[in-house]
């Protein structure tokens, strides 16, 4: 009995064009986020679902109501979805936070497994916490098709760990794009196995979040250079 897990990054929210640490703040969508889950919803569209959760931030409970805009289901609201603590990073610019929190910031570009900010988590504590609510959510329906709803950095360690690779191999997870897909099958034993990931091709190109981000440029840079 195969159960489905559809893994999807939240629409474009304020942070994403401000180019801040979004983090726990709590941003709305812009209207290029909306336009994008116009796209999102065609894509599930014709995708049998049986239940779908999502992070409680409004950014993911938004992107969740598209989702379920064929369905009619019950959106289950997890916080343990929800994106990273960012501690004393909320809300600052990317561009500021290399000059006001150097180390951390280093960690984050260059060895972002051993990544932990004041006021907030750690990189390992979102992992396991990821981790234990999907794997709780695959536990109480088996056999089902379900869309889970959650944010970059979170999916991405999760992504990780699906991957069967080690928090220090995160940086090759890459970047989900704003409405991004991932599918993760589990079989019996309940091991995740990952069918595709940050897939956004229901997305025309001027749709796209990462593609005109200077943030993105620079992090995708970055981590050439820590390879």
């Amino acid at each position: 009995m195969v159960t489905r897990v559809y893994l999807i990054r939240h629409a474009e929210a304020m942070g994403n064009i401000n180019e801040t640490f979004q983090g726990r703040t709590d941003e709305n969508l812009t209207e290029k986020g909306y336009r994008q889950l116009v796209e999102l919803s065609e894509r599930f569209k014709d995708i049998p679902l049986d239940a779908i959760y999502s992070s409680p931030l409004i950014r993911a409970k938004e992107t969740a109501k598209a989702v379920n805009k064929y369905h009619g289901l019950d959106i289950a609201y997890d916080e343990g979805l929800i994106e990273i603590n960012g501690g004393v990073w909320e809300g600052k610019r990317w561009k500021d936070i290399p000059l006001l929190y150097p180390v951390e910031y280093n960690l984050w570009t260059y060895e972002m497994h051993k990544f932990y900010i004041e006021d907030g988590e750690s990189l390992v504590e979102v992992s396991e916490r990821m981790q234990k609510t999907i794997g709780d959510i695959v536990s109480q329906n088996v056999g089902k098709n379900i869309a889970v709803v959650s944010h970059g950095c979170a999916i991405k360690t999760y992504l990780c760990f699906a991957s069967g690779k080690t928090l220090d191999k995160i940086q090759e997870m890459g970047w989900s794009d704003n409405t991004s897909v991932s599918l993760i099958e589990y079989e019996d034993d309940l091991i995740p196995r990952i069918i595709y990931k940050n897939n956004s091709d229901h997305l025309p190109c001027e749709l796209s979040t990462l593609a005109f981000s200077d943030w993105h440029k620079s992090e995708e840079k970055s981590g050439e250079l820590s390879k």
